[in-house]
Parts: structure tokens; sequence; C-alpha cells
């Protein structure tokens, strides 16, 4: 029988997933374990993958069923009260600012994440007369921003060094380190640090894996693994010294691509604990579990009103598909937040996806100062780190083909003049614009504008709250709902590209040692292989022409990935050479010739006597 839900909710939650259950893919972490709901997704059109990625998002809110397997979720009461318990630690700094910070850090979405939520609240403090109390940390540092760089995550002591530069001279910080899956080194190391001293930091581990299920190989150059790190900070969480945010939220859409509801839980989570200490200490109030609930029934309510806009979002998903099926591109420019949820939305194809840095590409609107902590790294550093809107009229409006899809993204209350001006010169140059635009129910926008528009998403959103900490809401709502969207676009329109086999991600960027043992799972799970045979066939790959060796075996792991990650189609091209028993030339070659990624992968799958699973005849010998 199923357990009674405790809350009533805005949205209708799925029924507990088979993933709950215990022997589920029980060798993987729940972020890396495959969701049964997207299955088949690659076999899906552009309306059944918006409802099935619908569904999978809707799994945050879902509440743990007791007759099952129980993971925390995000509205158990343990969660509930370790965020309250959080909000008491940010309370203090938010009372007592002077040499105090509150920082967020990640690596790849997660850095993004931490610097899109520093702004906000950097933001929210200003409009309360207030200095800035909150930073950000991305490893890789402000270029990660805007461009995909996933080797700095490896790197635990780069972390602490970047830590110790932004909180030099503070006498109390609280610091939230975000891993989706409890497995960046960058912020194991920051979190080793924080504990090492605690009489100037409380940290904060940010994530959606159980402890035990955390991370537990070594990390190069560091004492412990990523476990070790969490399993010291659950027993400092006993006395408030630490703290650990670590709901199931479930299996991704697309395997292990923590960029959709990892991101999206994570924004969740840390902007309700966050407005909900802003808003009971301007009103000198004590937190309760009520106002906690109210802001994330707000987010629930975000899903309902963003999937009420489903048709019309398959329609842009297959746009956009089309544009990457005839080898074209998907730009997407968005006025203030809603440009930088465009930015990582691009910045995150490419090691998801294999994906060209054009391919799918977000550009910021609007006033960007007082944004970056190092401004210089990113202005006039060339095509790669463009970002802004000098950098899109500049370098890419001149080269707009009517293959490309543009889809602008704003809210009623942003500068509808400027939108008009450059959706006219777009229009000049392709008709595949479509706008995704915001308002607060009574707000329209103006006839000259909406006719340049073959297509809008037009999303009206009830009026709120009243205080000013409240208004916050509604642009979290709405930069989650653009998130949503475009998640879904961009990973809808990947799929229909064929760059994805069943729900797994197997034109991934082999870029960082997180990816690097995604890449030997995913070998594995189609071929049904051993550990040891699937990675040396996925070295070969990486390593050809150069031949096959013992030193190459023994090596580390970073000197795969620094070889890898200059390689494209590396997991697709080993699978191959698996399935047909053939050398690395002759699998690229058919890669090369094959219409899509899938349609080769699946020929290989289907060829006559092949049984997944069964054992092939070795690649090494013709693979040099």
């Amino acid at each position: 029988m199923r357990g009674t839900k405790k809350y009533s909710h805005v949205i209708d939650t799925p029924d507990p997933g088979k993933w709950e259950l215990a022997g589920y893919e029980a060798a993987l972490p729940i972020t890396e374990k495959s969701n049964p709901i997207t299955r088949e997704i690659d076999k899906a059109d552009p309306t059944e993958i918006v409802q099935l990625l619908k569904d999978c998002d809707a799994e945050i809110f879902q509440e743990e069923d007791e007759a099952l397997v129980n993971y925390k979720r995000l509205y158990s009461d343990s969660v509930l009260k370790t965020m309250m318990d959080i909000i008491g630690k940010v309370q203090e700094v938010l009372k007592e600012p002077d040499q105090a910070l509150i920082v967020l850090s990640g690596g790849g979405a997660s850095g993004r994440l931490a610097f899109l939520m520093a702004v906000s609240f950097n933001k929210l403090l200003k409009g309360l007369g207030q200095l800035p109390q909150y930073t950000y940390i991305i490893a890789g540092g402000d270029r990660s921003l805007v461009a995909s760089q996933e080797g700095p995550e490896d790197n635990a002591l780069l972390g602490i060094e970047d830590l110790n530069k932004v909180c030099e001279g503070k006498k109390k910080v609280i610091f939230f380190g975000i891993s989706c899956g409890l497995s960046a080194p960058y912020v194991a190391g920051q979190l080793d640090f924080c504990m090492n001293n605690l009489d100037i930091f409380v940290p904060v581990l940010v994530g959606f894996n159980p402890v035990s299920m955390a991370r537990n190989e070594k990390i190069e150059d560091f004492h412990s693994t990523f476990r070790q790190v969490a399993e010291r900070m659950e027993k400092l969480q006993e006395s408030h010294k630490a703290f650990i945010l670590n709901p199931a939220v479930g299996p991704e859409g697309i395997t292990g691509s923590s960029r959709m509801k990892g991101g999206s839980a994570t924004k969740v989570l840390l902007e309700t604990l966050l407005l909900a200490a802003h808003k009971t200490v301007s009103k000198d109030s004590e937190i309760s579990e009520k106002c906690l609930l109210e802001i994330l029934r707000t987010y629930e309510r975000a899903h309902k009103v963003t999937y009420s806009h489903s048709k019309k979002i398959a329609a842009l998903v297959k746009q956009a598909g089309t544009s990457l099926q005839k080898k074209a591109y998907v730009y997407m420019v968005g006025w203030h937040t809603l440009g930088i949820i465009a930015i990582m939305d691009g910045a995150e194809c490419m090691p998801t996806f294999g994906a060209d840095i054009n391919d799918v590409r977000g550009f910021l609107i609007g006033d960007h100062s007082e944004m970056f902590n190092r401004e210089a790294d990113l202005i006039a550093q060339g095509p790669k780190f463009a970002f802004s809107e000098q950098d899109f009229v500049k370098t890419i409006l001149p080269s707009l083909t009517e293959l490309d899809t543009v889809l602008f993204l704003f809210t009623v209350d942003d500068d509808l003049v400027e939108v008009e001006k450059l959706a006219v010169q777009v229009k000049e140059r392709t008709s595949n614009m479509q706008a995704l635009c915001h308002a607060t129910v009574g707000q329209y926008l103006p006839a000259s504008l909406k006719k340049l528009f073959p297509s809008i998403i037009s999303i009206m959103w009830p009026i709120l709250f009243l205080e000013y900490e409240g208004n916050f809401i509604q642009r979290f709502q709405r930069e989650l709902s653009t998130k949503w969207i475009l998640n879904t676009v961009s990973t809808g329109a990947h799929v229909l590209k064929g760059k994805v086999l069943r729900n797994h991600m197997v034109d991934l960027k082999v870029s960082n040692s997180k990816l690097f043992g995604r890449a030997v799972s995913i070998l594995q799970r189609f071929m049904g292989q051993s550990q040891a045979k699937c990675l040396e066939v996925l070295l070969q790959v990486i390593y050809h022409p150069e031949p096959f060796s013992e030193e190459i075996r023994a090596a580390e792991v970073s000197k795969h990935i620094a070889v890898a990650t200059e390689k494209s189609q590396v997991v697709p091209t080993a699978l191959l050479c698996l399935l047909r028993g053939c050398s690395v030339q002759e699998a690229r070659s058919r890669l090369d010739a094959a219409s899509s990624l899938r349609e080769a992968l699946d020929a290989a799958f289907s060829a006559p006597g092949h049984k997944r699973g069964a054992s092939k005849s070795d690649p090494e010998e013709n693979s040099t």
C-alpha cells in the first residue's frame, strides 16, 4: 500500500518510482541511475519528450513513501529541520554582517547556479540599502561561467586556494559547497578546509545522494575521498558545526545530467532557505516550518504554470531539433538573469552532448556590471567567451541564417523597446524566432512587439507577496520556469538529433574524472562486460592512433582525461568497437557515414548475431 502524503501539493507528484526499490541499479548512486520514466526517450516525439521531462521534474517535490526503501525527500522532516538549522546560522551573519560572508561554490552547472544566486541575493541586499554579503566561486574561475571547462573540478587543492582568496580577512563564513552527486573533488577540498577551520567556517554540503553513495574513489593529490569528507561532516552535524542537505530527487531524465533536476533542486533548496532567512531577519521573527513550506509551494506552482504551456514548448523543441539536425544553431538571448539562465544552458550542452560551442548558445542582454568577480577574464577574450549583447550583435547576428533558431527571453518589466529593436534585426536574418515572455496578471505585450514573433510562450504569473523579499519569489519562479523550458528544449533538440541512446548521454565529453567514470559505466551498461574490458577499449579509443601499452594502462586518470578532452565521439566509438569487434578506425568511419550517432549504434545493436553482453572478439589487435 502506498504511504499517504503528509502535505497537500500544488501539482500531482508521481507515485514512487522503480528507482526507489532496493535492488534497482544497486551499484550506482541515485544521481547516476537511469530514470525508468525516460527509458525510451530516444524514440519519443517532441510532445512526448516534454511530457517525460515534466514527469521527471515533478519528482523533485515527491514525498518519501513509507512502504518503500526510504530516501530523504525535499519534504522530509529531517530535511526541513536541517534547512531551519542552516537558516539560524545564516541569520547570525545577516544580523552582524561586519567581516562576515556567505559563499556559494561548485563546479560546472553548480558553480553557475552559485553565481546566479549570489547575484540575486546581493541585489536583494542592495535594495535594502545594505552592502553585498554573498560571493560565488566556480571551478576554473569566471571563464567557466560562459564556457564549459570541467578539468578544474578535479582539483581539490585549487578549491582550497580559491576559497582562501575570497575569505581573506573574514571572521565568519557560511560556506555552501554544491555537488549534486557528492562527487566533485574541488568542493571536497573546500569542505575539508572549512572543517579544519571551524572557528571561522560553517560548512554546508548540498547534493542529492545519501552520504553512503558519495563518491569513494581516491582524489589525486588529496588525502580523502569525497565520501570520507561527507562522513566527517555527518559527525559534525550532530553538534551543528556542519550540515548536509541531501534530499533524493530521483535520477535525471538523461542519465547523470545533473544540470537538469540537480540544478533545479539546488535552486529551490538554497533560494528557499536564504529567502526565509532574509524574511525573518527583516521582520525580526522566528523561522517556522510553515514559512519554508509556503516558499516551497511557490516553486511547485511554477512547475504547474510552466508545463501548462507544454504544447508550445514541444513546438520549440521541434524547431530547435530541426536546426541542429540541419547543422544549424540555436541561440538564446535573455534579459538580465534570464540571460544567465540562457548562458548556463548553452554552456552545459558541450560536456553533456559533445556539442559544438555554437550548437546551443546563450547571451546576456542588459547591464552586467557588478555581476562577475573578474569581468576582465571574460571581456574581449575571443569567441569562446563571448556572452554579451555586444558580442551577439557583432559576431552572431551577421552570420545568422534561415536555418538557425533564435529564442528571446524577457519579462514585460524589461526594456521592451530594446527587445523590439533586437527582434527587428534578427527577423531580417531568420524567420525562426520565438519568444518566452513572463508577465504578471494585468500586464500585456505591445502589439508591435507581438507581431514580430511567429510564436510566443507567454507565461502569466499571479501577484504574490507585497513585502520586499517576497517580490524576489516572483523573480525566482520566472528563472526556474525559464530553466525548465530551456533544459527541455536543449535536451529535446539533442534527442531529436540522435545524440541520446535510450536515456543515456552517449556522446558526453570525457573531460573530468566524473565523466570518465560515467563513460566506463555507459559501456558496461550496454555491453554487460567487465569494467576492465570496457576501460581498456575506452583507453584504446582515447589514445588512438598511439598503440595501447602497459604504460597507458598504468597512467593516472588525469592523464587519460587530458588526452580525451581534445577528442570527440570517444564513447560512441568505444561502444561500436565493442559491439562490432572492429578497429577504432572502422568504428569512426561508421559513425561518420551514419545520419546520426543513434542510427549507427542502433544498427550495431540489431546486426545479425549480436547479443548484448556477449563477449566480442578483441578489438585491440585491429585498433592501432
